[in-house]
């Protein structure tokens, strides 16, 4: 990356030189952001230019208030409307992942997976409208989808980040909601070696939910930066380990029927009730490699290796109270229609040891050259890949008093409410191991539950779902930029973008059945272990065993769930495509900004399987189908520079996003109606299904901002913001007309139609999104000097949409929109090297996804939630160890639930975590 002054002087106004002065290019921006030890410069009184000199108050700042200091210098001096978050110093951004630290940006808002914040949303839309780069360069994700998945990105290893509110036209990864693009390390920055290592140890409050699991975990980080003595090489290296425990209090709710009891008394009575206790041991390393060559002013090279390794294994205890299998319901209190409290007799439960196992690794390789013509044309190439691969297994262990419905009773009372949700009482123990033995308790089905084999519905004695997803994109870019001296017009950048991309994924589903059924097997003494309490709930005592060694030890044998099902759960998508780009920046006295136009070409096809049942039986056949299509997507950015300190800010873009990949499936199961065969009526037609579209069209909109903001001092800001999304289209459900001439059917009369309405996601009716954010950092100096110490970050922002499938619908709820989201951030830092801050993000209900049967997903109801962290830490200068510091944090602090509701009724609980306190304690060194 160049960092020179390209520009010759020429002579300018007072305002123009002050404009300028806090307005630094894009590419001295990148390195502000970059490079955490970097002092920032503010101006802090008026400038004069009579004589063409520049009286520049240098304020340096450090620690906390320097991060601050240098993420405000990127919003201030960015052409768009833009958030951002810099490193204090190399290794130094305190949370597990950068998940945590951009969940805490205006407008933004975090969805808790296992206890870690996992996806972001931007201004109310889901994560699937945000797209996320490393260095600029776009990475592919291992959720079926596009949204990447932040925990898997070690703080350490990220030295800063920037949000893209409002796109520009060589802006070539935007998307509706926003971009995030994460930034590593520029060892040229540096003028010095650095050698930075970190060290914590992690207690999880909640203890050993399951005794064969940990509460104690760590993490660790070093890197090394080196320059050689000349300047023109440069590398960094780094490494980050993580190993976490978490352990989580889980209650699920299979869902509500309305009934009447015996006594006349009627309500919606819960279905079943799943309570677990899971513990999570995440293992995640982190590799972060780069080399910088720059031998002269005109040229400079660099080379980006970044590589994540995260491994989760997961060990969950727990039942499934089966409401289904009671011969009686009382209900005992109502409210609102809905049973209060109830009690099921003579109910059966399928107990439950399970385990599983999701590895990810994530790959970035990234290429970049950057050469100077002349004082007025730069050149660049860029070209990266990165690939993204999941393997996720689920084992389900069950064990009974009697195969099928054969064992005993109990009697259950359910009362909603309390701390986790709802309570249960039982006479039932679950807890002897001298009762209970491996084995099916409920008849869930199994590979013997067939006609021919006598419907043995009691096989199933366990389940194992298999997921894996390997998604690949390749890009080149090259570009020109050309700068022009003494023009309102002062550069013009142009250039192409070329990527290729492919996600494949597959889910199976299998039965564990005993080699020994029908018998049920006693668990051998040496896999027993100390029984789990289920108490959060009011049940006691679970015996417990190690699952995996059950699963491994060739008691069982494993049979496919459905074929049907396997090849629906088999597609990949395939994308060709071309961004050009053509911008041009403008200053004059008081404006600057930019305005271009971008031209995308894409290319889309999706390989997969129609299946389906008929007389014959099951029919599989391959499909192969896609689309393309060009969008043109002009942007402007504008600045107003009002005086010394206010900037009004104006934005209009046309943005895209893709579709997600899972809708675009070719995958489909169809119906064969043989009865309608000579139908010629298409409402009519013999052919039906459901499935996905590999025809898709990206989401399209409009967007348009105003944000007014003050800068002063080092770290203080203040921003007013409004914006609103004009959506030409969104993606429902839909009535879909599908070609069926290529599904073979053989021995059965070809029918008049070949089409047939399929149940798939297509493009319908667009809406609005529009929203306010209000946002400021203030030290506390300004307003009395005893106060020098302490000071503020604060934002909130109100985001309100409308999407309708038609004029006459209800307006949709869109995911990953929540109408209020606050962050607020208490910090103190002294001379003396001690700083203490507490932060609390809060969002307001959203519509969440979540795990479903068969690792499928599903939308429900999240609850308000507010997550509250600390961090105290002291350098340790003043005791003659210079460069080192000493941290202990403090995480979700209040201990808040992670709480899902069903149908948007905040009555009708569907899903209640509780992950418990954290708490870190270590040190950082630097040299």
């Amino acid at each position: 990356m160049v960092t020179k002054q390209r520009r010759k002087a020429h002579t300018v106004s007072s305002e123009a030189i002050f404009t300028r002065n806090i307005r630094r290019s894009a590419l001295s921006l990148a390195v502000a952001a970059a490079l955490p030890g970097a002092m920032v410069a503010t101006n802090a009184s008026a400038q004069t230019s009579n004589s063409g000199d520049e009286v520049i108050e240098e304020i340096v700042t450090t620690g906390y208030r320097q991060s601050l200091a240098n993420a405000i210098a990127t919003k201030r001096d960015a052409s768009s409307i833009v958030e951002a978050i810099s490193a204090e110093d190399i290794g130094k951004l305190p949370d597990a992942s950068i998940g945590e630290s951009l969940a805490r940006l205006p407008g933004l808002a975090a969805q808790r997976f296992d206890g870690r914040a996992n996806k972001i949303s931007i201004r109310g839309l889901a994560p699937d409208f945000t797209t996320t780069t490393l260095n600029g360069r776009e990475l592919v994700s291992s959720d079926n989808n596009r949204a990447v998945e932040y925990d898997q990105f070690p703080s350490e290893l990220i030295t800063g980040a920037t949000v893209y509110k409002t796109p520009d036209a060589s802006l070539t990864s935007q998307a509706v909601g926003g971009t995030v693009d994460m930034q590593t390390v520029r060892p040229l920055n540096f003028k010095d070696q650095v050698l930075a290592v970190g060290l914590r140890g992690e207690y999880a409050q909640e203890g050993k939910l399951n005794s064969d699991t940990d509460d104690i975990g760590y993490r660790g980080n070093v890197a090394w930066i080196d320059q050689t003595d000349d300047g023109t090489i440069g590398w960094a290296l780094g490494y980050s380990r993580m190993y976490q425990p978490i352990q989580e209090e889980y209650v699920h709710v299979w869902g509500y029927s309305d009934i009447t009891d015996a006594q006349g008394d009627s309500g919606l009575f819960i279905d079943g009730i799943k309570p677990f206790v899971k513990s999570n041991e995440l293992t995640r390393d982190g590799v972060l490699g780069v080399v910088e060559f720059a031998p002269n002013d005109q040229l400079r090279a660099r080379v980006d290796l970044f590589y994540s390794k995260f491994d989760d294994e997961q060990t969950l205890r727990g039942a499934e109270i089966a409401g289904y299998t009671a011969a009686d319901r009382d209900i005992i209190s109502t409210a609102g229609g809905l049973v209060q409290e109830g009690t099921w007799t003579g109910l059966r439960t399928q107990n439950r040891n399970d385990f599983s196992d999701r590895d990810v690794d994530t790959k970035a390789v990234g290429f970049n050259v950057m050469y100077d013509l002349n004082d007025a044309w730069r050149l660049e190439g860029d070209i990266s890949w990165s690939r993204a691969t999941r393997d996720y297994v689920a084992n389900e262990v069950y064990f009974s008093d009697g195969r099928g419905q054969s064992g005993t009773t109990g009697e259950f009372t359910y009362m909603l409410g309390g701390g986790n949700g709802l309570s249960v009482t039982t006479d039932q123990d679950f807890g002897d191991p001298n009762i209970w033995q491996l084995g099916d308790n409920l008849g869930w089905g199994g590979p013997l539950c067939t006609e021919a084999l006598g419907w043995q519905c009691d096989s199933q004695d366990g389940f194992r779902n298999s997921e894996t997803s390997d998604d690949e994109l390749t890009a080149i870019k090259l570009a020109a930029e050309r700068l022009i001296e003494g023009h309102v017009i002062t550069n013009v950048k142009f250039g192409i973008r070329y990527a290729t991309r492919e996600k494949g994924h597959s889910r199976t589903g299998e039965f564990l059945t005993l080699n020994d059924y029908p018998n049920t097997v006693p668990v051998p003494q040496e896999w027993l272990i100390g029984p789990t309490s289920l108490d959060f709930l009011g049940i006691g005592n679970i015996m417990s065993f190690d699952a995996r060694s059950a699963v491994n030890s060739g008691l069982y044998y494993f049979s496919p769930e459905n074929q049907i099902s396997a090849a629906l759960n088999r597609w990949a998508v395939a994308e060709d495509v071309a961004n050009l780009y053509a911008m041009a920046e403008f200053e004059t006295e008081r404006w600057t900004g930019n305005f271009g136009l971008q031209a995308v070409y894409t290319d889309q096809e999706s390989m997969g399987t129609q299946a389906g049942t008929t007389s014959e039986g099951i029919e599989f056949n391959a499909v192969t189908e896609g689309t393309d299509a060009w969008e043109l997507l002009p942007s402007v950015n504008a600045s107003f520079h009002i005086n010394d300190v206010w900037k009004l800010r104006l934005g209009a873009a046309r943005i895209l996003a893709r579709p997600r990949m899972e809708d675009m499936r070719a995958s489909r199961e169809f119906t064969f109606n043989e009865q309608n065969i000579n139908e010629t009526d298409i409402e009519d037609s013999p052919w039906g299904g459901n499935g996905g579209n590999p025809m898709l069209e990206p989401w399209m909109a409009w967007q348009f901002d105003v944000s007014l903001e003050t800068y002063f001092g080092s770290s203080g800001y203040a921003a007013v913001s409004v914006f609103h999304k004009d959506l030409e289209n969104y993606v429902y459900t839909k009535q879909v007309l599908t070609d069926f001439s290529g599904v073979d059917l053989p021995a059965i009369i070809d029918p008049v139609l070949d089409q047939g309405f399929v149940s798939a996601p297509d493009n319908g009716e667009g809406g609005w999104i529009r929203g306010l954010e209000v946002s400021a950092s203030i030290p506390f100096d300004l307003m009395t000097d005893s106060l020098k110490d302490f000071g503020a970050i604060f934002s909130a922002s109100y985001t309100d949409s409308e999407v309708q499938e038609t004029s006459d619908s209800t307006p949709l709820e869109l995911p990953g929109l929540s109408e209020t989201v606050v962050n607020t951030t208490l910090y103190y830092e002294n001379d003396a090297g001690f700083q203490a801050r507490v932060s609390a993000r809060y969002r307001d209900e959203y519509l969440a996804e979540a795990f479903a049967i068969g690792l499928s997903r599903q939308l429900t109801t999240a609850d308000a939630e507010t997550i509250i962290d600390a961090q105290m830490s002291y350098d340790m200068s003043a005791f003659g160890m210079d460069g080192l510091s000493i941290y202990l944090q403090g995480y979700n602090l209040t201990n808040e639930p992670f709480v899902q509701y069903l149908d948007g009724d905040t009555a009708k609980i569907k899903n209640f975590h509780t992950y418990g306190r954290s708490y870190l304690l270590g040190f950082n060194y630097r040299r």
